[in-house]
């Protein structure tokens, strides 16, 4: 299980980390390398306004969208990972983004990211796996990885307010 010991080597530094965009940042690169994607982005729920919003976003500035809007906010709302490996055929794909980006989607996985409380406060999103499809193996290694860095996460947020 090479990948299980790279996560935790990738610890180790993370928990060196305490400002909010350091640990995204660090987050995101790993996520892309674990599954080879092209992309990431780590929404950020924001429960009174009802959006979630990336701090970083590959390639694009700030994305906000609202917690029931696409494929991420279903993984929200039904805090279940979604494997979509045709995002142009799924209705809740916001091809939108897409345009406004120039960058073309061609598979994604979100995986969501709880808390202490056991509640959603963010969602991995990554894009494009470089060869192939995104598959059940990296569904289950992504989920391990949002469980892992979730103390990282939920502490920084913290510290951001």
């Amino acid at each position: 299980m090479k990948q299980f010991d790279k996560i935790a080597e990738f610890g180790k530094k993370l928990m060196s980390l305490d400002a909010m965009e350091s640990v995204i940042e660090l987050v995101a690169e790993e996520a892309k390398e674990l599954v080879d994607a092209k992309r990431c982005s780590i929404f950020i729920v924001d429960k009174e306004e009802n959006i979630l919003w990336t701090k970083l976003s590959d390639g694009i500035g700030r994305i906000v969208i609202g917690t029931d809007s696409g494929i991420v906010g279903d993984t929200y709302k039904t805090r279940e990972p979604q494997l979509v490996n045709s995002p142009y055929e799924d209705k809740r794909f916001l091809s939108g983004i897409d345009k406004k980006s120039g960058f073309k989607t061609k598979n994604m996985i979100t995986v969501p990211i709880f808390n202490s409380k056991q509640e959603v406060m963010g969602v991995i999103q990554l894009l494009n796996k470089n060869r192939f499809d995104f598959d059940e193996k990296d569904l289950e290694l992504l989920t391990f990885f949002a469980n892992y860095v979730s103390g990282a996460l939920e502490l920084a947020l913290l510290k951001e307010k």
